[in-house]
């Protein structure tokens, strides 16, 4: 028998995004196909810059999804299971578009090599992908709810992003790309390029750590702007990880440029199993 669309955007977050794959399964069944759709679209948006050698083919790319959900797609939609579950998404959930847009724009930042200027500029990325991504999770899940919850979003988006810049470090260190914001390099007495070339563990550490702490922060301001909501808590599942994966980065330095610090599959399902129970990040 043929897949369904849900059960091809599972596979596509099986192979691309393993973390929020597990997340999905912890969904409410009655919300995951919404949740596996907003996933499998951040994770086609996540790699558009692993498929091109330029940025102009990357380009074209998001204009893509800006075009179907802004409704001028060009093709047929029910080719794309990723599409036509975002699109079934939106219609059952009242999704807002502009939100979803304003991820693809955002992802224009990964197909080119300028650096991160500043953690403003960090914070602004990261709103647009990661936290937009929990909060749409969370509208789909509980959209009352939802509205009471963009503080704790909006820290626990940050601390999210930044674990992701520091998982990827060996990846954007092969393409030349620098998430770890100049005013952070800076402090550590770094440049973009000295902090390419890796040849000063010390600096590179006190970067990464103040980079880590940054992150760190943000994940103990989201603790402190109150508690998730439970009809909240499988949209934050991703989140759960965020900590561990901090601390690690802090801890490894220099040696994350280079080495995958991600913790075995069956601790981040622990972690995640934890925050359904306890309720905290």
């Amino acid at each position: 028998m043929k897949p369904d669309n849900e059960a091809l955007c599972l596979a596509a977050l099986r192979d691309f995004d393993r973390d929020r794959y597990l997340a999905a399964l912890l969904t409410p069944a009655e919300k995951r196909a919404s949740i596996v759709a907003l996933y499998a679209y951040n994770a086609e948006l996540a790699r558009v810059r692993e498929l091109v050698r330029e940025p102009l083919p990357g380009e074209v790319r998001l204009q893509y999804w800006r075009d179907l959900l802004q409704g001028s797609g060009h093709g047929e939609t029910a080719a794309n299971p990723v599409a036509a579950e975002l699109l079934r998404a939106i219609r059952d959930r009242g999704l807002p578009v502009a939100a979803l847009v304003a991820m693809a724009d955002a992802r224009i930042f990964d197909l080119y090599d300028d650096p991160m200027e500043s953690t403003q500029m960090f914070e602004g990325y990261a709103g647009e992908t990661s936290a937009s991504l929990i909060q749409l999770a969370s509208l789909v899940l509980d959209a009352k709810a939802a509205e009471g919850a963009f503080d704790i979003v909006g820290h626990a988006g940050v601390a999210l992003a930044v674990a992701g810049a520091l998982l990827l470090l060996p990846v954007h260190k092969a393409r030349g790309q620098v998430y770890l914001p100049l005013t952070v390099l800076s402090a550590a007495g770094l440049d973009r390029e000295s902090f390419l070339e890796g040849r000063d563990p010390a600096r590179l550490k006190a970067a990464i750590e103040a980079f880590a702490g940054y992150g760190l922060d943000h994940l103990r301001q989201a603790r402190a702007a109150g508690a998730i909501p439970k009809s909240l808590l499988p949209a934050f599942l991703p989140v759960s990880l965020a900590s561990g994966v901090l601390k690690r980065a802090a801890r490894n330095g220099a040696s994350a440029l280079s080495h995958d610090f991600r913790a075995p599959q069956w601790r981040r399902q622990l972690a995640m199993l934890r925050l359904l129970v306890t309720g905290h990040l």
